[in-house]
This record gives C-alpha cells, sequence and structure tokens, in this order.
C-alpha cells in the first residue's frame, strides 16, 4: 500500500512539475511575442512619420515657383521675349497656319 502511495505521489509530483514547467515556457513565450509586438509598433511609428517627411518633401518639391526657381536658376533658362513668340494653329484641313 506504501509502495503504490509513492508511485502516485511520484507521478503527482512529476505532472506538477510538467505543469509548472509549461508555464513558465507559456509565459516566456508570451513576453517574447509582447516584445516583439512592441519593437512592430515601434517600426510602423517610425514608418508614419518618414511617410509624412516624404509626403511633405513632394509637395515641396513639386511646387509651382519651385520649378521655374531651379529652371531660371540652375538650367539658366528663360522665357523667350514676347516678339519671340509664334503661335501656330490647325486648319479644318490639318495644314498649319502661322498666326501673326
Amino acid at each position: 500500500m506504501l509502495h503504490n502511495r509513492s508511485v502516485i505521489n511520484g507521478m503527482l509530483l512529476a505532472a506538477v512539475l510538467m505543469c509548472a514547467l509549461s508555464v513558465v515556457l507559456s509565459q516566456h513565450e508570451a513576453r517574447k511575442l509582447l516584445s516583439q509586438l512592441q519593437k512592430e509598433k515601434n517600426r510602423a511609428q517610425q514608418m508614419d512619420v518618414e511617410w509624412g517627411q516624404l509626403q511633405l518633401e513632394q509637395s515641396t518639391l513639386s511646387a509651382p515657383g519651385r520649378m521655374a526657381n531651379v529652371l531660371e536658376n540652375k538650367l539658366e533658362m528663360r522665357l523667350p521675349a514676347n516678339e519671340n513668340v509664334r503661335f501656330i494653329q490647325l486648319a479644318p484641313n490639318g495644314q498649319a497656319v502661322l498666326k501673326p
């Protein structure tokens, strides 16, 4: 009878130790996943900030005044004088007609 009790107690002790180990492992996994989630949230926030900066940069670079400034200063391009501008109009027959 005493031997049966020892076997049962040993089995119960082994079951309790396995359950305790399982709890520890699952808590460790949960902490690891929580840490990974926090890293991904931080990364998403950084990407949001970068997206805002890129949108601001795009609006700055595509401003109409900036293009005129680049053309004049960097490429040294100027609008032609009025007397150098010619208008061409297409006639109904498809021929080009120079307008005075």
